[in-house]
């Protein structure tokens, strides 16, 4: 049964869901992307609780966590994260990230070389400077329901039918007081003009643990091909008719992948 952890002052709120088996091993820890939230990850928790413990944030700004006390780009995040792993005194975890996330969990890897097992990354920002930088404003600052569902449907692949739950959700959460002024602030960290900051990708490739990225041919917000020219170590996942959210669109092939990076740890 997954239990909610709310925010502390030395964590970020969290759902954990155990393993149904009992494996009370290294965890897999989720990090959702922008504008999301740690619900992102229900699916994927609940497929991968059979024989793994996991763990999802919300990020500073987003979800539980928009009146973290620091909030800001994928560095800040990632002193959050760290900081939320040592409160929750975990010493070695396998980091999933997607989009922004995937770009903190990279900042988290580099920096705590030793406790990260395995680093799996889907649609991970940072790896080239290339950013649909006006469909990432807009939908910072949208609020009304039917322009984010319009908006929405653009981080999907076409053929993908989107969830009308999913826009519902969104213009609810953005509705909370200060919720659109900080995701607008969030995005002018992560932009700069209209691209986006790199990862450093020689320290990326000499880091030690297995490390996959996931890509989906149709995304419209990051494009595959920054996933093209990748160091030769780094296991390069592309799928057809994928669009930018593939734990969403694919979640089973997410799901086998993330457990055959954490296996290889």
């Amino acid at each position: 049964m997954t239990s909610l952890q709310m925010p502390s002052s030395k964590h970020l709120p969290f759902n954990e869901q155990p393993a149904v088996n009992g494996n009370d091993g290294v965890p897999i820890v989720l990090l959702h992307g922008f504008g999301g939230d740690r619900q992102t990850w229900v699916n994927i928790q609940t497929a991968l609780s059979p024989t793994r413990r996991s763990i999802a944030f919300d990020l500073p700004g987003h979800g539980q966590a928009l009146d973290w006390p620091r909030i800001g780009n994928a560095g800040v995040a990632a002193k959050a994260v760290a900081q939320s792993l040592e409160t929750l005194e975990l010493e070695r975890f396998h980091l999933v990230g997607h989009s922004m996330g995937g770009a903190i969990a990279s900042l988290v890897a580099l920096k705590d070389v030793e406790k990260v097992a395995s680093l799996t990354l889907l649609a991970p920002g940072g790896f080239g400077p290339e950013i649909n930088h006006k469909l990432i404003r807009r939908y910072a600052a949208a609020t009304d329901p039917a322009e984010m569902e319009m908006l929405l449907e653009q981080f999907f692949s076409w053929e993908f039918k989107l969830p009308k739950f999913l826009a519902k959700t969104a213009a609810e959460g953005r509705a909370r007081p200060g919720a659109v002024e900080t995701l607008m602030a969030i995005a002018e960290e992560i932009i700069d003009g209209s691209v986006q900051k790199t990862l450093p990708r020689k320290e990326m490739a000499e880091l030690p643990m297995p490390i996959k990225v996931i890509w989906g041919t149709q995304d419209r917000v990051l494009p595959t091909r920054q996933s093209h020219k990748l160091p030769g170590i780094i296991a390069t996942h592309i799928f057809e008719r994928v669009g930018h959210m593939p734990h969403l669109e694919i979640p089973q092939e997410v799901v086998r992948l993330i457990l055959q990076n954490a296996q290889s740890a």
